[in-house]
């Protein structure tokens, strides 16, 4: 069993540098709040090596990843707290050392790999970075119907990464030279790179802005409707971290779609009236599809209306 000393650390290293995703956890049970901590602070730590402050030559961060791999599945032995708890948790849980080698080859391509050319191969690398995750996740709620859980969980930890890569398209640039947009997105609606690299926004990006968050909240919609397959304390957890993550939409298309000159956040007093609205419309209905249709930002279609929606569609401006 994963020791008080290692869950609290792991919980402090959640609450430091992934505040979004501690205020969801803060609502799981028990059972899967304590391990959540846990999961989170072995992917942090593995985040760290390749985007770190101070990174070290790439066969060095090769090696590191290699030897939290190893920890993490309890192959060699470990004096790192999070390490040893993330072990001792894959045992308990029974988490697929898969999604463990896949998360780690995720981390090892950020290593190399700063442009993605088509969105299929930025989604093969988010199966590692997001999808893994989604899963490993699951696996610790530990659903009655993991096959008919899983598939939704891939989709909504998809939506979560792109979410990120939405918002933070100038913090890419600027700390890690990364640029997560499809390249051929970006060609589809006329962005340079060095136009995103002068952060000069403009009509064209914003096109290729809302093309990719329309593809994001398809994402969520696949993603939530799943939740319902997630045992019953666990399902508004998840739900609040969609609506928090999918919020994230909001602040984008308030800024105009530009994330180039500035990162929106998402503040605490905003957080905490989501919380309120979501719990609201929880305890009137226990549908999170329904829940999520009223409270989020997601936009369900000209005809439909939801909370920032207000039933009109994006406007595509011309190229």
């Amino acid at each position: 069993m994963v020791a008080d000393d290692q869950i609290a650390r792991s919980k402090r290293i959640q609450q430091r540098t992934g505040k979004t995703f501690h205020f969801a956890t803060r609502v799981l049970p028990e059972r899967v709040r304590e391990p959540t901590y846990v999961l989170y602070a072995f992917f942090r730590v593995a985040d760290e090596v390749v985007d770190g402050a101070e990174t070290a030559p790439s066969e060095e961060q090769r090696r590191e990843l290699d030897r939290l791999r190893d920890a993490a599945l309890g192959r060699e032995e470990t004096d790192d707290a999070v390490l040893s708890a993330f072990a001792e948790l894959c045992e308990e849980h029974d988490i697929a050392e898969e999604d463990v080698e896949t998360f780690i080859e995720a981390m090892r391509e950020d290593i190399d790999t700063d442009r993605y050319e088509t969105y299929e191969a930025l989604e093969a690398y988010m199966d590692g970075s997001a999808s893994a995750v989604g899963r490993m996740m699951t696996a610790v709620m530990d659903p009655e119907d993991p096959d008919a859980a899983l598939p939704h969980a891939t989709a909504l930890g998809d939506a979560f990464q792109l979410s990120n890569f939405l918002r933070d398209v100038r913090e890419d640039i600027v700390e890690l030279d990364r640029v997560y947009l499809p390249q051929e997105t970006l060609r589809e609606y006329g962005v340079t790179e060095a136009q995103l690299k002068r952060f000069e926004f403009d009509g064209n990006v914003e096109a290729a802005m809302r093309h990719e968050l329309r593809r994001a909240e398809s994402l969520y919609k696949e993603g939530v409707a799943g939740i319902k397959y997630l045992p019953e304390d666990c399902q508004f957890a998840v739900l609040l971290a969609a609506v928090l993550y999918a919020e994230h939409h909001a602040l984008i298309r308030e800024r105009g779609f530009d994330t180039l000159t500035e990162t929106p956040e998402l503040g605490s007093l905003r957080k905490l009236k989501l919380f309120v609205r979501t719990r609201w419309a929880w305890f009137r209905c226990k549908d999170p599809e329904t829940v999520f249709r009223r409270v989020s930002c997601v936009r369900y279609g000209d005809s439909e209306s939801n909370r920032s929606g207000a039933g009109h569609a994006d406007r595509v401006p011309a190229r």
